[in-house]
């Protein structure tokens, strides 16, 4: 079997993610009780607060902003079945800190809606006040990754080893730690088709793993900075506007593949927004995503 990353140093969330051509920048969202989210996401998944300026709140850690919320009293409540956001996935550097973010999650009486061992990575999940999707998960070393002849990487849903999880933990959770960031992004799609046309094709992601219903498209030898289902939203249409959920996603690009998706773009003859330094596009179900160059 070949390995497309055996060559690329992997510590955390500084190696193979960190140097790869893409990768996630921040997640906002849209939300009805901005008080209670952002407390959720202060209190129970550990970002710091790092600005508040009227309808808006940014969280993140180490003065990176990970998560943007934006209030929005009078939106429509997002529904499963429409295409939209599965969840945002944090990566924490270690097992422990996973470890230790269970024996918190548990002190707080906070129910996880899942949990997997997806041999790349182990997982946690749960949602936020708002019904957003949210991961917590670690990844395994890459050397430890399995990989098909096609190039793909081997992905699966194992029981989750909690109790070594746990056990792994060497200190209490204070908050999320230092390296920590959005590894991916889940969103729910119409079309995987589609999906793969506008992520692969246009946007230039590598299919990394094709899973019954889903999708998963990576950058960089990465198993998935973003993936998509049609679990719950097969033939969604495009999102209408004013509705609470998933808002926007900021992707970190190297300037040369920016360059690239504004050249495919304007050959389609698709409609790109340039706003400064970035510029917006939006997928086939109206999922808008800022381009932003690499700092």
């Amino acid at each position: 079997m070949t390995d497309p990353a055996s060559s690329l140093a992997y510590d955390g969330a500084d190696g193979i993610l960190a140097n790869a051509p893409y990768r996630v920048g921040a997640v906002t969202l849209a939300v009805r009780d901005l008080d209670a989210v952002a407390t959720f996401y202060r209190d129970v998944i550990g970002l710091a607060v790092e600005a508040e300026a009227g309808a808006t709140v940014r969280l993140g850690t180490d003065d990176t902003t990970l998560v943007v919320l934006r209030a929005d009293p009078d939106a429509r409540q997002w529904t499963r079945r429409e295409a939209g956001l599965f969840h945002t996935a944090f990566l924490l550097p270690t097992r422990g800190d996973l470890g230790a973010w269970l024996r918190h999650a548990d002190a707080a009486g906070i129910a996880l809606t899942g949990a997997a061992d997806h041999l790349v990575s182990e997982a946690v999940y749960l949602s936020d006040p708002e019904g957003n999707g949210i991961e917590i998960y670690v990844d395994r070393p890459s050397p430890e990754w399995q990989w098909i002849d096609d190039g793909s990487v081997v992905m699966r849903n194992e029981p989750l080893d909690r109790a070594g999880i746990v056990g792994a933990a060497t200190k209490p959770w204070v908050g999320m730690p230092a390296g920590s960031c959005v590894g991916h992004v889940h969103l729910q799609v119409g079309n995987l088709d589609a999906t793969e046309r506008f992520y692969a094709d246009l946007l230039g992601f590598n299919v990394m793993c094709r899973y019954p219903g889903a999708l998963f498209l990576g950058s960089g030898g990465y198993h998935h900075q973003l993936a998509g289902n049609v679990w719950n939203s097969r033939a969604a249409p495009e999102r209408a506007e004013g509705t609470t959920g998933l808002a926007e996603i900021t992707l970190v690009a190297e300037g040369a593949i920016a360059e690239l998706v504004r050249s495919r773009f304007r050959d389609a003859g698709l409609s790109l927004v340039e706003d400064g330094d970035t510029f917006v596009v939006r997928d086939p179900w109206g999922t808008c995503l800022r381009l932003a160059p690499t700092p």
